[in-house]
C-alpha cells in the first residue's frame, strides 16, 4: 500500500523525490539492488537525488509496490522487523466488519500492535474533534518522515474508502522540522499543517466516527488489487459537509459569515466548498436561509427573547426585514408563530 498525495492523479507529479529515496533506502537496508524497482516506476537515477524532484502517483505505486513484493516488507525497512507483503491487507480485513468508523479505527489501532510495537496508533476524542496519533517507541532514523506520513495516509485512505466519503482534516502535525518539499503537505493532508510538534497526528470532526462502513469483504478484495485506491482519495463527496456547514452557521449567532469565512472554518477553498455543496444538491445560500429559520424558530418558541433581538441573532438588519422573511418561510409573522407556543 504505497503512499500518494490525497488529491493526486496518476499523471500529476506530486510525490516528492524524498520518498523515492525512502524506497531506495529500504533496498540498501536489505543489501539489494533497487534498479528493477526504479525501472518499474520509470524513475531516472538523477531524480532520486533531486532536492525538488517529483514523480506521479502511478510511478510511485509501481516503484513502491514492486519494492514491497521484492523485499517482502510492506514497511519498507521502517521497523525492527519486516512486515510481509499482504500485512496491511490483513489489517484492513480485521477492520472492515466494524459497524462504524469509530469501531474500525479502534480495531486498526489495537491490531497494528500485533504487527509491530515500534509505533503505536491511538484514537482519541476531544470536544468536537477526533485525533489519530502515532506514538514512536523506536528510533525511525532517516526514514522517520517517510514512515509517519505513509502510516497516517494508510489509515486515512482506508477510513475514507470504508465509509465512502472524503474525511476533511482540520489539522495535521508532525514531530520534525519543516521539510524542503513542504509544499506537497497541503495536498497530502490539509492546509493546516504544523511541524516540530510533539507527535504525528491528524485531526478531524468527530462526527465522521459515527458513519457506518459501507464496504463488504468482496469490495475489499477488489480494492486490494490496486493499492493506489487506498492512499489516493478519489472522493468528491463529503457525507458530513452539509452538516458541518450547518454547524458553522448555527454557531455564528448574529455574525455575518461570508463564503470565505465558512470555507475557512471547514479548511476548504471557497471554490471546493461551493462545488461539493452543489454535488449534495444544495448551496450555501440555501443553508444560510435554513439556519436563520431554525435559529429564529427556536428563539421564538422559548418565548423570552425580544423579536428585535431575534432578528439580530438571525443576521437581519432590522425587525421589519426579519418579519417579512419569516412570513415567507412559515406563512405566519414572528408574533403569530410565537403565540402558537404560549
Amino acid at each position: 500500500m504505497p503512499f500518494q498525495a490525497a488529491t493526486a492523479t496518476p499523471r500529476r507529479a506530486m510525490t516528492p523525490a524524498a520518498f523515492v529515496r525512502g524506497v531506495v533506502a529500504a533496498y540498501a537496508r536489505y543489501g539489494r539492488d533497487p534498479a528493477e524497482a526504479l525501472s518499474k516506476g520509470q524513475v531516472l537515477s538523477d531524480l532520486v537525488g533531486s532536492a525538488d524532484g517529483r514523480v506521479t502517483a502511478a510511478q510511485f505505486e509501481a516503484l513502491a509496490g514492486h519494492a514491497m513484493r521484492e523485499l517482502d516488507d510492506e514497511a519498507l525497512g521502517w521497523f525492527s522487523r519486516r512486515l510481509p507483503f499482504g500485512t496491511y491487507g490483513m489489517l484492513c480485513r480485521a477492520s472492515i466488519t466494524a459497524p462504524n468508523l469509530e469501531v474500525a479505527l479502534k480495531r486498526w489501532c489495537r491490531h497494528h500492535r500485533l504487527l509491530t510495537e515500534d509505533v503505536l496508533f491511538e484514537l482519541a476524542v476531544s470536544g468536537e474533534t477526533a485525533i489519530i496519533s502515532i506514538r514512536e517507541k523506536h528510533d525511525l532514523g532517516p526514514l522517520r518522515e517517510f514512515c509517519l506520513v505513509t502510516l497516517l495516509r494508510y489509515v486515512l485512505g482506508f477510513s475514507c474508502w470504508a465509509v465512502d466519503s472524503a474525511i476533511a482534516l482540520r489539522a495535521a502535525e508532525f514531530p520534525y522540522a519543516e521539510p524542503g518539499h513542504v509544499s506537497v503537505y497541503p495536498t497530502i493532508f490539509c492546509k493546516h499543517v504544523r511541524f516540530d510538534a510533539d507527535g504525528a497526528r491528524i485531526v478531524f470532526d468527530k462526527h465522521y466516527l459515527s458513519l457506518p462502513l459501507t464496504r463488504t469483504a468482496a469490495d475489499l478484495d477488489s480494492m486490494l488489487k490496486g493499492a493506489l485506491r487506498l492512499t489516493v482519495l478519489p472522493y468528491r463527496r463529503d457525507r458530513l459537509l452539509v452538516e458541518r456547514v450547518r454547524r458553522v452557521l448555527r454557531e455564528a449567532r448574529g455574525r455575518i459569515l461570508g463564503a470565505e469565512d465558512v470555507a475557512s472554518e471547514l479548511a476548504l477553498s471557497t471554490r471546493t466548498m461551493h462545488r461539493r455543496l452543489r454535488e449534495e444538491a444544495t448551496s450555501l445560500r440555501d443553508l444560510k436561509e435554513e439556519a436563520k429559520l431554525e435559529l429564529a424558530k427556536q428563539e421564538l418558541m422559548r418565548g423570552r427573547t425580544p423579536i428585535k433581538r431575534i432578528a439580530e441573532l438571525a443576521g437581519f438588519r432590522n425587525e421589519k426585514s426579519f418579519s417579512r422573511a419569516f412570513r415567507s418561510w412559515t406563512g405566519a409573522s414572528p408574533r403569530e408563530f410565537r403565540g402558537r407556543y404560549r
